[in-house]
């Protein structure tokens, strides 16, 4: 797949269209977002008729009367969607516990860090939390 410059659409095959993408481009059309026209050129779709077989096979509007009553999904349809929704949840969920390790492991160094400072600089760097004693003595003069 090759690009010739920014604005024109790479030339897709059928088996680049995953169940995914496909309602991507379903949800965008019927909410008003791209007409059929807009949403091959947007998404270098082959075929006039691509589109307009995705909305009739997985969308909810009824195409062939043109009007909006939601038709009602197919068992397999909600379960495809569903599991399309699970697989992407998991993929989020992975991409936000490699972050937490990361970040987890960058606190650590930083800590490392301010020790090996604070060790060979002799600067205490770290704000010291007052004893409980002397916390305490403080705050019975404020009252007193």
């Amino acid at each position: 797949m090759k690009k010739k410059n920014d604005s024109q659409y790479v030339k897709r095959t059928q088996r680049d269209y995953s169940y995914t993408f496909k309602m991507q481009v379903v949800r965008e059309v019927e909410n008003g977002e791209l007409g059929l026209n807009a949403a091959q050129r947007k998404y270098g779709i082959q075929g006039n008729a691509t589109v307009k077989t995705w909305l009739l096979k997985y969308g909810s509007l009824d195409w062939d009367n043109k009007s909006h009553l939601s038709l009602e999904k197919t068992p397999e349809q909600k379960l495809l969607e569903l599991e399309a929704k699970v697989r992407l949840l998991e993929k989020q969920k992975n991409t936000l516990e490699k972050e937490l390790e990361f970040t987890n492991k960058k606190a650590i160094i930083f800590d490392m860090m301010i020790d090996i400072a604070e060790e060979e600089l002799k600067v205490p760097i770290r704000k010291k939390s007052l004893p409980q004693q002397l916390i305490d003595s403080r705050l019975n003069k404020k009252k007193g």
